[in-house]
């Protein structure tokens, strides 16, 4: 019996980047749960996929793994076109795959800013771009962005990331405007703090790590698997005539209606 009986995605293709991990991995699993066959991209921790695989096939779906670069369009064609051959279709989309590093303004070299546009943001851009054509060729699709608080409110020497995120909100609406004719529903899921590798060092510090939980009205970190919900739903058809939304997910700490 699925965990989640409303929510049946039976039949659907769901491809996720940065799905070896945190948000992305419990996304998989989840989606696995609800019927969906998987395909996943990584860049670089096989081993954290394969334990995926394992929990996917558990739930009897069908599992691709492929390791790539979402920044490097020519990356993504290729695994698209895997996907491709392998299911047949891609019916759901979730750009997950992020990085997040500390920089000072003043302080901060090109490079780190160029990394962080690069996979934060051109990299939603090139999966969009490789698969939008398709899913307007099978008569529609779900293309759901994972933002983040910092690019709605920003975040002290996080500025290059919270650009990143913030370009993924503009980007949802303006492709929600323009892809929704052809039945591509697109919508962003803009998380607060996770309890995820991303945040392993700073949470290591006990004290810091408090002072954020105090700092959530919910009082409660999210985990990878109270994000992962709120996607799987965006990604049924429950979420039908939701359109170009921004849904907050974070206990509370940005009150954005």
């Amino acid at each position: 019996m699925r965990a989640h009986c409303l929510i049946d995605l039976t039949g659907r293709v769901a491809f996720i980047t940065g799905g070896s991990r945190g948000i992305g991995a419990a996304t998989a699993i989840l989606m696995a749960k609800a019927g969906a066959d998987i395909a996943i991209i990584y860049r670089r921790d096989r081993k954290s996929a394969l334990e995926v695989a394992n929990q996917v096939r558990r739930h009897g779906r069908r599992f691709l793994s492929l390791k790539g670069d979402i920044s490097d369009l020519r990356s993504v064609r290729r695994a698209v076109a895997a996907v491709m051959t392998r299911f047949g279709k891609i019916d759901i989309v979730v750009n997950n795959a992020g990085v997040w590093t500390y920089s000072e303004i003043g302080k901060m070299s090109e490079r780190s800013l160029d990394q962080t546009l690069a996979v934060n943001l051109k990299g939603v851009f090139n999966v969009c771009n490789a698969v939008v054509p398709l899913m307007k060729r099978q008569g529609g699709g779900k293309i759901i962005n994972v933002a983040s608080t910092a690019g709605q409110r920003g975040e002290a020497f996080h500025s290059h990331y919270a650009a990143s995120k913030g370009g993924i909100l503009a980007l949802t609406k303006s492709l929600a405007a323009e892809l929704t004719p052809n039945n591509i529903i697109v919508n962003c899921v803009s998380p607060g703090w996770v309890d995820t590798d991303m945040c392993a060092g700073v949470f290591a510090d006990r004290k810091y790590r408090e002072r954020i939980r105090r700092s959530i009205p919910r009082g409660k970190i999210a985990s990878a698997e109270e994000i992962a919900g709120p996607i799987v739903f965006l990604a049924s058809d429950l979420a039908s005539n939701i359109v170009g939304a921004v849904l907050s997910v974070n206990g509370g700490s940005v009150l954005d209606g």
